[in-house]
């Protein structure tokens, strides 16, 4: 059994009986019932995440993964493929949007070289853990070989575990830095959902009006000459993915199989999150759809997972930029839970 496959098979259902004690416990609280409105909901999934009726949310991690893309040279982006090794750098400095929103909430950021085209200097908070240099071009043929594909889900699986092992952490946000990476993500999507590239194509990084029309027709191209099967997630990865892409559904995959919630960020965390759930659905059941991307095939991503985002802010920079301003929410839920008194603690009277 190879260690994708043993991720899998410890991947389990949340805890039901957890999430009847804590929604038993949420009826309790003194206030009305339903007045913190999808805040209660949120707490009762994360504690059948977790496993406890109350659970708690003090430390968050986020994994930021890096890859190139050779579709790149379909003009399919606004910014060129220097910018990755370059943000790379910036993270690792503090500078960078992620960087504020952690800092603010108390919480981690690493950085995983997956598939960046430019050799990176090894430095703190950096993995170096290079599948490739960057994916070859997907309009003209696979993005990545099979095992390459595989391989990108398990440094996802790796770098979750080590981080892990390193210090625990509540829940997982998960990040992306890849310049033309919501094109791979979009013929992704386009394949699991069944679904057009063009109804799924948003502008990205802001491509004008013919640079979308080259995104479209790239995936249009690519779909066609690499013929993926949904029923193939692997393949599909292989065919038509990014190596950052599978390795954040790895690190979902290594956060369900330990019971981590899991804050999806925007379209490229989307794309990959519909890639783990293709590899095992019962996945699904630890994410939450921290908010929805001005992309605008975002939000049949999150329908077709039945996630219901927390924020909508126009958002489209990924990072994991979302994810963490969502955390707020999810960890506001899980203290409201524990550590509001019930009627019966408070001597309040019911209604």
């Amino acid at each position: 059994m190879n260690r994708l496959e043993s991720t899998l098979s410890r991947i389990h259902d949340p805890d039901k009986a957890a999430m009847e004690a804590a929604r038993s416990r949420q009826a309790r609280l003194t206030k009305p019932q339903g007045s913190l409105g999808r805040l209660e909901e949120l707490a009762i999934r994360i504690a059948g995440m977790k496993g406890v009726e109350r659970p708690r949310l003090e430390r968050a991690a986020v994994i930021v993964m890096a890859g190139d893309h050779g579709v790149c040279v379909e003009g399919v982006s606004a910014y060129p493929s220097e910018v990755t090794p370059q943000m790379v750098r910036n993270f690792l400095a503090g500078g960078a949007a992620i960087n504020v929103f952690a800092r603010r909430e108390g919480a981690r950021v690493v950085v995983v070289d997956v598939g960046v085209a430019a050799e990176l200097s090894p430095a703190p908070g950096l993995y170096l853990k290079k599948v490739r240099p960057g994916t070859a071009n997907i309009a003209r043929g696979p993005a990545m070989s099979r095992a390459e594909a595989q391989r990108s889900l398990e440094v996802g699986i790796e770098v979750f575990e080590e981080e892990y092992a390193k210090e625990p952490f509540n829940i997982l946000a998960t990040g992306d830095m890849g310049i033309g990476n919501t094109t791979p993500s979009t013929a992704l999507a386009a394949v699991f959902l069944g679904t057009s590239a063009r109804s799924i194509a948003g502008r990205g990084t802001g491509v004008d009006d013919s640079g979308l029309e080259r995104k479209i027709a790239a995936v249009e191209r690519a779909i066609a000459v690499n013929a993926p099967d949904p029923s193939d997630p692997i393949g599909c990865l292989a065919a038509v993915g990014g190596l950052e892409i599978g390795a954040i559904a790895g690190a979902m995959l290594a956060a369900a199989a330990s019971r981590v919630p899991i804050l999806v960020d925007g379209f490229i965390s989307g794309s990959a999150a519909l890639l783990a759930r293709a590899l095992c659905p019962t996945a699904q059941g630890y994410m939450i759809a921290s908010h929805a991307s001005a992309d605008s095939g975002h939000r049949a991503m999150l329908t077709s997972l039945g996630l219901d985002p927390l924020l909508d802010l126009g958002l489209r920079l990924g990072e994991g930029t979302g994810a963490m301003l969502a955390f707020s929410l999810c960890d506001a839920a899980c203290r409201a839970l524990d550590e509001m008194a019930t009627f019966d603690e408070a001597g309040v009277s019911e209604k």
